[in-house]
């Protein structure tokens, strides 16, 4: 079957992230990639100064209500940074509004990393991304979104325990299966916790020595693609987390490539993956 998905987050128009990730990959993985821009940015934020920022949130009303009267459906809605806390009830209402029965809504809640939110979010908006991970049907979370998700203090050094404290108290607020990210126990090496129900599958890799910017929307766009293209949650998890490691390691090669990942020359690797995998 043929799947159209939509995927919700900003445009940072120079800087290989959200949308100019999640369109070429998704469309990639073979699926049709729709669009729902919530803001506009002249760049990403991490490391730029001085850019521009526009929150297209009056836009979704409208979009969604046309969308309703075309009678157009989704096999999937895929959510990642957000402008502004109203959007969390746009999404919810979008869902409701253009989601096909038997779809799924996957929400990366693109909002901290090492311990620290985004600069332009706080804790009400940590709250009200609370509300849309409880009502997705997959949650794509970072060790520190987690945190915050939580309410949980964040440890750079842990064990198992705390890892499975964090699951329990995501699925206790209503998310129903977690993929956490950046999961590491032991030196050199990271990976992925994939949480279905009472159901724990841990893929491991090798922790590399540099990262990139971007790389959760590289992870999680290639996870949505492989997952709608029918592979199991474990085996999307373990072909993003290969193709993201390959990513990184790719844009090591080049010189002053400090804003990105350089996902593009390999996606030819990734479709294979899902092809033969």
């Amino acid at each position: 079957m043929y799947k159209r998905i939509l995927t919700i987050q900003d445009i940072s128009c120079v800087g290989q992230c959200s949308l100019t990730v999640a369109l070429p990959i998704l469309s990639a993985c073979g699926v049709e990639a729709s669009i729902l821009p919530s803001a506009v940015l002249s760049t990403h934020t991490a490391g730029f100064t001085g850019f521009t920022f526009r929150d297209l949130a009056d836009d979704m009303p409208a979009i969604r209500d046309h969308w309703k009267k075309e009678n157009i459906q989704f096999s999937a809605i895929y959510t990642g940074y957000l402008g502004s806390i109203s959007q969390v009830d746009y999404v919810l209402s979008i869902r409701e509004a253009t989601l096909q029965k038997g779809g799924k809504l996957i929400v990366d809640p693109a909002m901290a990393d090492n311990g620290k939110l985004y600069p332009i979010f706080d804790m009400a908006y940590a709250k009200a991304m609370g509300r849309l991970c409880a009502a997705a049907d997959y949650i794509l979370p970072n060790i520190t979104e987690a945190c915050f998700l939580t309410d949980t203090e964040y440890k750079e050094t842990y064990d198992e325990g705390y890892i499975e404290g964090l699951i329990t108290k995501l699925q206790a607020m209503g998310c129903k299966n977690v993929v956490l990210t950046g999961v590491s126990y032991r030196e050199g090496f990271t990976g992925v916790l994939v949480a279905e129900g009472e159901k724990r599958h841990y893929y491991e890799h090798e922790k590399l020595p540099n990262s990139c910017h971007g790389t959760g929307d590289i992870y999680a766009s290639a996870f949505v693609g492989a997952y709608t293209r029918g592979k199991t949650a474990p085996q999307a998890a373990k072909i993003a987390a290969d193709y993201t490691v390959e990513c990184i390691r790719y844009t090591a090669k080049l010189d002053n490539h400090w804003y990105g990942a350089a996902f593009e020359p390999l996606l030819g690797k990734l479709i294979e993956a899902i092809d033969n995998g």
